[in-house]
């Protein structure tokens, strides 16, 4: 019987795609790896441990943290914070970059950007949740603390991306930027296996995923574009399918697998979007165009957008490369109304 192969091996396999490192960028996804398969743990007990629910306390975004989230980050922070491979860790839910300036981490070469549980809202619901990560080379120099210009990177900047998605399996997806692959948790062994190699998008897909329920508060191309994929779908004369989860993870993980396309817009109640550029719009524009798709804000492609700060929002739309296409068009034409 043939054996798949582990995440673990399969790092080492393609260390060669990075001849300026040295081991740290494979050691520093098997610390993310370890601490997806500890929330993963608390996730799945989450019920029985009473930590379902709202702490009540708010994030730096004013949206109130559940318990999870608390727990996930504080995870993701001490596995990070116990190896030496990054200077400094990024997260939505703290209003600051963690500082890592102990011995271990004085040249440390990494900073990683993170969102520790996307969708909590969802998981008093039983509804599939995840964590986003997104890793870059500093660029101030190694021995010095690190800055905030370290995180300040446009999107084509980043080395590795991913996430991690806590369903009926779980899966860690993932891109250093020769392709997307994903790993399927097998908890009896306690390994993730290679499951999805290669992935790819479809070019035209048939799902649009938007909350159609703040439909009056949309842009007009948005609105047009929502009508043309109810009256038409190209390839069958049918209406194009809505399917919309409310957790980013979910939502592109099925639209990756399926064909489709991801819209967050602006609007009247979210005038930049809702989705955060660094924590979760690059690290998705990253993967989707490794898979063959495309990522933008309506206009310009995600990945050459500039940072200002480190909870900049931005409009986001993802997904098979033909419908984004087709959004743009939309929203290009409709743009002065």
């Amino acid at each position: 019987m043939q054996r798949h192969t582990t995440l673990g091996e399969f790092i080492i396999e393609n260390q060669k795609d990075f001849p300026y490192a040295k081991g740290e960028l494979s050691a520093l996804l098997s610390s993310i790896r370890l601490a997806g398969k500890m929330v993963n743990q608390e996730i799945n007990k989450a019920g029985l441990a009473n930590i379902l629910g709202s702490s009540g306390d708010e994030n730096v975004q004013g949206e109130q943290q559940q318990k999870l989230d608390l727990l996930a980050n504080d995870m993701f922070i001490s596995t990070l914070r116990n190896r030496g491979e990054i200077c400094g860790l990024g997260s939505e839910e703290m209003e600051d970059f963690v500082e890592f300036n102990d011995e271990i981490h004085k040249e440390s070469k990494y900073v990683v950007l993170i969102d520790p549980l996307d969708g909590s809202s969802n998981i008093d619901v039983n509804v599939s949740v995840g964590t986003i990560f997104s890793i870059y080379r500093r660029v101030s120099e190694p021995g010095t603390p690190v800055q905030l210009e370290d995180f300040l990177q446009p999107g084509n900047k980043q080395v590795a991306a991913g996430y991690l998605v806590y369903g009926t399996s779980t899966m860690l997806v993932y891109t250093t930027g020769n392709g997307v692959n994903a790993f399927t948790y097998d908890p009896g062994i306690g390994s993730f296996f290679l499951s999805h190699p290669k992935m790819t998008v479809k070019p035209q897909g048939k799902i649009y995923s938007i909350n159609e329920g703040n439909y009056v508060h949309m842009p007009e191309g948005v609105k047009q574009y929502i009508k043309w994929c109810q009256e038409l779908d190209p390839a069958t004369n049918r209406p194009l399918t809505s399917r919309y989860i409310g957790s980013l993870v979910a939502d592109f993980h099925r639209n990756l697998l399926k064909g489709g396309i991801y819209i967050y817009p602006r609007g009247t109640k979210a005038p930049n979007g809702k989705l955060r550029l660094l924590y979760e719009c690059n690290p998705m524009a990253f993967l989707i165009e490794q898979a063959g798709g495309k990522a933008s804000d309506g206009f310009t492609r995600i990945l050459d957008i500039d940072p200002t700060e480190l909870h900049q929002r931005v409009p986001f739309f993802c997904g098979s490369r033909e419908m984004v296409d087709k959004a743009e068009e939309f929203m290009e034409r409709f743009k002065d109304e």
